[in-house]
């Protein structure tokens, strides 16, 4: 098995399409439910460039985790039963623990940090001095469930940031820091510490479970390869029910 710094860097050289078109064929849904193939829906680039673009790189880390909760609850007991481990002892930030997961991951791959954020909150979670703090710890990218704010400061950075929206409350006023390095969810779909995160600043935000990551890496040149194919014989004039009969098959 390759290293892992060497497994994303041939990750990177592909679309977040190519690797939910990979998941959809590896990964086992319950019955009932949908698939989503890893894809986390409605998050935009806002930083160091708001909007989708072609003009920054694709990248690829493992999952540093964070949840959020509403401000007037309590944190989850897996946080404060081991608080040095899942939680936020007093008197230190909570994003002063971003760097922890990547400075003990033997893999020197580097993290992603990606946070939860409680449905329906208007504050942000993450701004400018939050920015610049994940940014000295060597963070790669921040991927928010939720808002941000102060963009004049996240893109001075230059720290890759994702979100689904913007606010000008800060988090104080909604949310507090309930737990991390524990599985969370964004918008449907589970986000486990040291799953494979892939930031795509044209199609989007999509999370690799860390054990399917040979296996996503494996199929990517065949699925990539028989949609070449197929796409060429439609724009020869082929219908493209008879492409994909041809092209496409199971892997």
């Amino acid at each position: 098995m390759a290293a892992l710094a060497t497994q994303l860097a041939t990750l990177e050289n592909y679309s977040a399409c190519d690797v939910s078109d990979a998941l959809i064929k590896l990964q086992k849904i319950p019955a009932g439910d949908t698939a989503r193939a890893g894809h986390l829906a409605d998050l935009v680039p806002f930083s160091p460039t708001t909007g989708r673009n072609e003009t920054t790189p694709n990248i690829a880390a493992p999952a540093t985790t964070f949840q959020f909760i509403p401000k007037d609850t309590h944190p989850p007991a897996i946080a404060t039963d081991n608080p040095d481990t899942y939680g936020f002892p007093p008197g230190k930030h909570w994003v002063d623990y971003a760097g922890d997961y990547a400075a003990a991951d033997p893999s020197k791959a580097g993290s992603i940090v990606v946070i939860e954020q409680p449905e329906a909150q208007h504050c942000a979670v993450t701004g400018g001095i939050m920015a610049t703090r994940m940014k000295v710890l060597g963070i790669k990218a921040a991927v928010v469930g939720g808002r941000v704010r102060d963009l004049r400061e996240l893109r001075a950075t230059r720290l890759p940031i994702w979100a689904r929206a913007t606010s000008t409350v800060g988090t104080n006023a909604e949310a507090k820091p309930g737990a991390r390095n524990v599985p969370i969810n964004v918008g449907g779909v589970t986000v486990s510490p040291g799953d494979i995160v892939f930031c795509d600043p044209l199609e989007g935000v999509v999370v690799i479970p860390r054990d399917l990551l040979g296996a996503v890496l494996d199929n990517l040149p065949k699925l990539t390869g028989m949609d070449d194919k197929a796409k060429e014989a439609v724009a020869m004039g082929m219908p493209v029910m008879d492409a994909f009969k041809k092209f496409r098959s199971p892997l």
